[in-house]
């Protein structure tokens, strides 16, 4: 049987945890920062779990992960 493809943009955008789940960066931060009050923007530096509906869709595009 021949190799899967891996989605390279899809890879370069989230990072995988020792049990499995997937995380990625969280969106709203990268322009139109200045109406955004400093609690929101230091909340948004951290990255949030990928919810369980669209795991599916990133694991076929990511067979190898």
């Amino acid at each position: 049987m021949y190799k899967l493809k891996t989605s390279r943009s899809i890879n370069k955008r989230i990072k995988c945890t020792s049990n499995k789940k997937i995380m990625r960066k969280q969106v709203s931060r990268s322009h139109l920062l200045q109406k955004k009050t400093s609690k929101r923007k230091r909340q948004l530096r951290k990255a949030t779990v990928v919810h369980l509906s669209d795991q599916l869709n990133f694991k076929k595009n990511l067979p190898y992960l």
